[in-house]
């Protein structure tokens, strides 16, 4: 069940970027439905973020960027007293955010360049997002934004009741983009969610039922 609350009230459209036929786009679609992730996949898309990385770090997040995850804090009923994993962490526009309120974060990136240029406000490990290095039920939270989703070790990794944040700070212009719904459909067993508009993007908090 997903339940789409009202919209943040400076929620707006994204200017036109990223279509569905984006290759990222058919990337992340065809890993949350199931298709395996090879060693090829990683070095190239590793290659390609470290490659942007140092402009990447000069990129702050402003306030639209980062209305989704401010909404998603104050409306979202997340877990923000756990800990917290955020996979696909970059340089740390979403680390900046949610590390001042939860009561721990460990954030992840499978490229070194990106993590490199992240703030030391969390610990930082360089990962696949496809093969954890963690236990299961390590976590409360689990936070992606604009992050291909690998289902089953977002469910490994997750605590029963345990919150998946799915962020998409260009809403369907984002190229890693899937809708709310279709999160909820791609993880495994019952999930439900809330979801809403903020910024340019949106917010999905998720839990298994």
């Amino acid at each position: 069940m997903l339940t789409e609350l009202d919209p943040h009230p400076d929620a707006s459209e994204p200017e036109p970027f990223a279509g569905p036929d984006h290759p990222i786009r058919k990337i992340t679609r065809r890993m949350a439905f199931g298709e395996t992730w090879t060693s090829e996949h990683a070095e190239r898309m590793s290659t390609l973020f470290d490659e942007l990385a140092p402009e990447w770090s000069e990129r702050r997040t402003d306030d639209v960027k980062r209305a989704p995850i401010d909404d998603a804090i104050s409306r979202g009923d997340l877990p923000l007293a756990g800990d917290w994993l955020e996979l696909g962490s970059g340089t740390g526009a979403g680390a900046r955010v949610l590390a001042p309120v939860v009561g721990s974060l460990v954030c992840t990136d499978l490229s070194a360049g990106m993590l490199a240029h992240a703030p030391d406000v969390a610990p930082r490990l360089r990962s696949d997002a496809s093969a954890l290095p963690f236990d299961d039920d390590a976590f409360d939270g689990v936070m992606m934004i604009n992050m291909i989703l690998f289902p089953n070790e977002v469910d490994r990794v997750l605590r029963p009741g345990g919150t998946l944040l799915w962020i998409n700070t260009l809403g369907d212009q984002t190229p890693i983009h899937l809708p709310a719904a279709d999160v909820l459909e791609a993880m495994p067993g019952d999930w439900q969610g809330r979801t809403a508009d903020a910024g340019t993007g949106f917010w999905l908090a998720a839990n298994r039922t």
